[in-house]
This record gives structure tokens, sequence and C-alpha cells, in this order.
């Protein structure tokens, strides 16, 4: 029977040297998607700055389950990815092969084709209340995810990724063996309005993958 490496198990050193990952400063893919612009109507706003509230009073106690209950759910529906072309599925399990090295899991949550079950996964984000917890690198989680997704997409499109530590939200893309990691953006300030933006971008560059 093959083993088959869980994402969390990786870090991203062991990603690097594995794959021969290249980690990029900056990337135009990346770019492109944390600088679009998207509107934000005064209902979104208004949402945003209530979930906000709750995160600033509540974020250094949350567990990770209740961090994802109380403010990343809220703020992903928001954001309305479930469609019947595509939707958030969360804790599915998905595997493949990466240079013949089986790697599985069960990702926080992503976004993926498939109306009932998740067929091919476009986005996947790790969250973690703490820095560094003791289940595993959020970092690597998300990439390791997003390197069996670019397979099961055949290399078609750039992988998208997202890891969230409390407050603190991490984008990333994936193309080919080249990766990128966007500066923090704390959801607790004003970056919340950049973060959203980000996650509508996101939303119009799945859209365009489908029709595909």
């Amino acid at each position: 029977m093959v083993n088959m490496r869980n994402f969390k198990d990786w870090t991203l050193a062991e990603l690097d040297k594995t794959f021969r990952l290249e980690v990029l400063d900056s990337s135009p893919i990346l770019e492109h998607w944390i600088t679009a612009q998207a509107d934000i109507s005064d209902l979104e706003h208004q949402v945003l700055r209530s979930c906000q509230k709750t995160l600033h009073t509540h974020v250094y106690d949350w567990n990770e389950t209740e961090l994802a209950y109380n403010f990343i759910g809220p703020v992903m529906a928001f954001a309305n990815f479930n469609t019947k072309q595509f939707n958030f599925f969360a804790e599915r399990a998905f595997s493949g092969k990466v240079d013949d090295i089986e790697m599985g899991g069960r990702p926080d949550g992503m976004i993926a084709s498939g109306f009932r079950v998740p067929e091919q996964p476009y986005f996947c984000f790790q969250e973690y209340k703490k820095e560094k917890d003791p289940d595993g690198d959020p970092a690597a989680q998300a990439l390791a995810a997003m390197l069996v997704a670019q397979e099961l997409n055949q290399h078609q499109f750039p992988m998208y990724g997202c890891y969230i530590k409390g407050e603190i939200w991490h984008f990333m893309t994936l193309q080919k063996r080249a990766y990128c990691i966007s500066d923090g953006y704390i959801a607790t300030r004003d970056d919340l309005f950049k973060i959203f933006r980000i996650l509508k971008t996101l939303k119009q560059l799945i859209i365009e993958f489908v029709k595909f």
C-alpha cells in the first residue's frame, strides 16, 4: 500500500526541497489578484464592520474552530462563492500525486467546481489561531494542497490560496513550480476591506476558469 503524506505533515522547507520549488519575491499573478479593484457596497461595508468588531473583541481568546465559525465563515459566506457551477467546501478530503508522491488531506476550506461535491479545486486555504500550531505549518499545508490541486487541474490555471493566523491573512499563488506569498493583511484594521476586495476578485477569476 502506498504511503500518503498528509498536507499537515509538510513544512515549507520540505516542499521547496522535495519539489524544487522557487519562492518568488513578487509575482504578476499575485499582484493582479491582490491589487484588482472591486466595489464594496454600503451594506457590505456595514456587515464587514460588524464582523470586524466581533473579531477585535475575541480574536485573542478564540480557538481555531471559534475563529472559523465566528469570523472567517461569515466573511466567506458574504463573499458568496456558492453557485451551481462552483462552491465553497469545508474540510473535504482530496488527494493526488505530485512527482509520484501521494499527498492528501482535508484543507479547512477550498473553492472548487461542483454543486454537491467538490470536483476541480481552484483555491485552498488553511487557518490557525496561533503563529505556529502544533498540528502543522499553515503556509506549508495550504501550499501542499495547492500542489495537488494543480495536478488535478492539469496545470491549466494558476492556483490560488490563503492561510490565516488569527487576524492576519496571507494570500498565495502557484504557477508551475514557483509560488509567491503576499504580505499580511490585518483584518482588525481597514485591511479587512482589501481582503474582501481580494475575495471578490477571486470569485470573478473562478467564474472565468469554470467557463474554460
